[in-house]
């Protein structure tokens, strides 16, 4: 689950797009050896509405609205662990995008050292000295990313990456299409499992909530 490299700007081309920009934008770079990195402070400069992450100061567009199907799987995924939570009166908060979770590498807490930002479609929170008026800083107990053709690369391997070094506890990756999850654990290494993956029909317990499991049937019932 490893980068590859993509075709990128030459640096002269990066230079003169900068220079002429109107308003403060970054220019999207994969895969370079020396990319611009830009830092949360920089993130929160960009005067525009468009949505993106960043990924050790690297951007990631986050293009176009979602499909049905994806908003259908991340809300009835938010539901359920919203209706979980409130029945038990639990400090845990569940969130979706958009909502900005900052992932500094070594408890920075200021903007301009902060190189990672992200907005996953469904995160669980509950230690609730990483939330702020913000978002959340610090990993999240669990994530859930929602798979599309544009987000399918990263999502298994630039967030996989991520959310492993960070320590996100429980990763679930959900498959729309296929009617299907895959879930990895953190474990006592401080590495994912090799992941379970839950067809259709089938239960998923959820590892951060005792005797809470999702079941796909009823979650994937959208036709």
């Amino acid at each position: 689950m490893k980068k590859q490299n993509k075709p990128y700007p030459t640096e002269d081309e990066l230079d003169k797009q900068q220079k002429t920009m109107v308003v403060k934008e970054p220019p999207t770079v994969y895969g370079l050896e020396n990319p611009i990195r830009y830092t949360y402070a920089d993130y929160m400069s960009w005067m525009d509405d468009k949505r993106r992450e960043l990924i050790d100061g690297v951007v990631f567009d986050l293009f176009g609205a979602p499909t049905m199907f994806h908003a259908e799987a991340s809300g009835s995924i938010f539901n359920r662990f919203w209706n979980y939570i409130k029945r038990r009166k639990g400090e845990c908060k569940v969130f979706h995008a958009p909502f900005d979770v900052r992932l500094p590498r070594n408890g920075e807490t200021e903007g301009d050292k902060i190189y990672t930002v992200v907005q996953p479609d469904v995160c669980v929170v509950c230690d609730p000295s990483k939330l702020d008026k913000a978002g959340c800083i610090g990993a999240p107990d669990l994530i859930v990313e929602v798979q599309s053709p544009s987000t399918a690369k990263k999502d298994l391997n630039e967030k996989f990456n991520l959310y492993e070094r960070s320590g996100v506890r429980e990763y679930w990756v959900v498959f729309p299409n296929d009617k299907a999850v895959t879930v990895f654990r953190l474990q006592k290494d401080g590495e994912y499992n090799k992941g379970k993956t839950y067809p259709y029909e089938s239960k998923v317990p959820v590892g951060i909530f005792k005797g809470l499991k999702i079941d796909l049937k009823e979650l994937f019932d959208y036709e």
